[in-house]
């Protein structure tokens, strides 16, 4: 279930939600039947480790002074009964009749503690504490995460707080080395759904077996450290001996202004084959990485991709990131790089009266965030825009937040975790219409140019980029929106390894090209 009133992403009530819907949707592939058995219970084991831990060291010792006496003894009853249980369900194996019992206890139980601590506890704890409060409680709990043992523990210390942090200190480096030794580890970051198509299992199992730490647990420079999409792509792509990267003609990285009086990287990618003589078509392509992390290196194969499949030439920003420069230094800066751009274009070999933007992910915000922004200053807007995923409200919005809340790489806690870094201090950002599209009027979406919408069916994004496109059409846009079935958030880099992102990426070029044609 969700939460009955409004929270922001870092709220430790938010992030406890977010851990449940993740638990939920891997407790439905287990009662459909579908997916890795083993493996979706080893990441429950992992995931409900994790959670209990942290509540028990930074929300339960609250509830007694607070008048929640029964709430505190129920609450750490029901967790050390999912404990014995995750013990039972790591020694035994599917189909034996103890783990299935086993699993059986622990899905009703967990669920009848989610539905108590979503409909009473947590808005009653709300309440007492105040609002301006969970922030700051949210921020304890991804730490207290940090510090857990990846394992059950029911007979761990029970000392409010304290003896639990002692107790998980201990415990963290043998669970963590058991993990290793059995290849429990190289596991526990895979998508264990059974719902990917087979190329794309093969990319979250290879990022899986980089053993990355869970992103949204760690601080923004610690999971800037972190494997990201890109590496489990290369990985796959040596196991295959496949080479790369992509060649293009040239790479360029140019030092430009950034919006706060500083600077920026644009990187230039001139294709291999010019779709013409003379001044060739532009493309802005904006990388994602939630605003705080990834780079222009991490979607460097989705620049090359495209600069090839159009012939035009395509231009990266690298922004300046959250938590170090928050909302709106991201825009500004695309901003920024994009007028540059246009001004530029001709030094580049580029035409400026046929320029193109998109992005993935934020990048498939910050593109039409882009737009608008040109239209109400009154100057031309791109030929034509492509948004792969992209993040159109900061709201949980549509099914997808339920049915692909465990999707890999980006589940529902690392969006909570990335928008809580993006927004921090500012929480009215999320209602700018720079960030809100959802909310924009019909006469202001009407000066998008001809739009592709792409999106991913394992995706919590899928559900806002797909009503965007809607709306984008009952605003009298032309916009082709396509859901590709079987893949993952990222999954449009991948063409190496992925026929369903080759697939994208040409159907990306086709669209930037006729519009290219048209304004000839």
């Amino acid at each position: 279930m969700a939460l009955s009133y409004p929270t922001q992403p870092g709220d430790i009530d938010h992030l406890i939600a977010d851990d449940h819907a993740i638990v939920e949707r891997q407790f439905q592939h287990l009662e459909a039947g579908r997916g890795d058995r083993r493996t979706l219970v080893d990441q429950i084991g992992f995931e409900l480790s994790l959670h209990a831990f942290a509540e028990e060291v930074v929300l339960y010792p609250l509830w007694p002074e607070l008048g929640m006496e029964d709430a505190n003894h129920d609450a750490r009853d029901e967790h050390h009964g999912m404990k014995e249980l995750l013990v039972t369900l790591e020694g035994g194996e599917p189909g034996e009749a103890e783990f299935e019992r086993a699993l059986t206890e622990l899905i009703t139980l967990v669920r009848h503690h989610v539905s108590d601590e979503e409909g009473e506890e947590l808005p009653s704890f709300r309440t007492k504490v105040g609002p301006e409060r969970m922030a700051d409680l949210g921020r304890q709990f991804i730490a207290a995460k940090r510090q857990a043992p990846p394992a059950p523990h029911p007979h761990a210390p029970d000392g409010g707080g304290a003896a639990e942090k002692a107790a998980g200190k201990l415990a963290k480096p043998v669970d963590e080395g058991r993990a290793s030794a059995t290849g429990k580890k190289k596991r526990l970051a895979t998508d264990a759904s059974g719902l990917l198509d087979p190329q794309a299992q093969a990319i979250v199992d290879a990022h899986s077996a980089l053993e990355p730490l869970p992103f949204e647990t760690l601080t923004p420079d610690q999971a800037r450290k972190q494997p990201g999409p890109d590496a489990a792509v290369r990985k796959v792509m040596e196991e295959r001996g496949i080479d790369g990267p992509e060649p293009v003609g040239s790479v360029e990285d140019l030092t430009i202004p950034d919006a706060a009086g500083g600077e920026q990287t644009l990187r230039v990618y001139t294709p291999a084959a010019p779709a013409a003589s003379g001044p060739l078509p532009v493309i802005m392509w904006i990388h994602g990485g939630g605003w705080v992390l990834f780079d222009i290196d991490t979607y460097d194969a989705s620049c090359r991709g495209l600069a090839n499949k159009t012939g035009a030439i395509v231009v990266s920003p690298g922004y300046r990131r959250a938590p170090e420069a928050v909302f709106p230094a991201a825009h500004d800066d695309v901003l920024a790089a994009y007028r540059w751009t246009v001004a530029n274009a001709a030094r580049l070999g580029g035409d400026p009266a046929r320029v193109g933007i998109g992005g993935e992910s934020v990048g498939g915000n910050m593109a039409p965030a882009t737009v608008l922004q040109l239209a109400a200053a009154g100057e031309p807007v791109p030929a034509a825009q492509v948004c792969v995923y992209p993040l159109t409200t900061a709201e949980q919005y549509g099914e997808s937040m339920e049915d692909a809340a465990d999707g890999r790489p980006l589940n529902r806690a690392l969006l909570s975790w990335m928008a809580a870094h993006a927004f921090d201090g500012r929480p009215e950002a999320a209602k700018d219409p720079r960030i809100d599209l959802l909310g924009l009027p019909a006469d202001r979406l009407t000066a998008m140019p001809p739009t592709l919408v792409i999106t991913a069916e394992r995706d919590v994004l899928r559900s806002q980029g797909e009503e965007f496109a809607h709306r984008l059409q009952e605003a009298g846009v032309a916009t082709t929106l396509t859901r590709y079935d079987g893949v993952m958030h990222e999954f449009f880099g991948a063409s190496a390894v992925l026929d369903k992102a080759e697939q994208a990426q040409r159907q990306a070029a086709d669209h930037f090209l006729r519009a290219f044609a048209d304004g000839r």
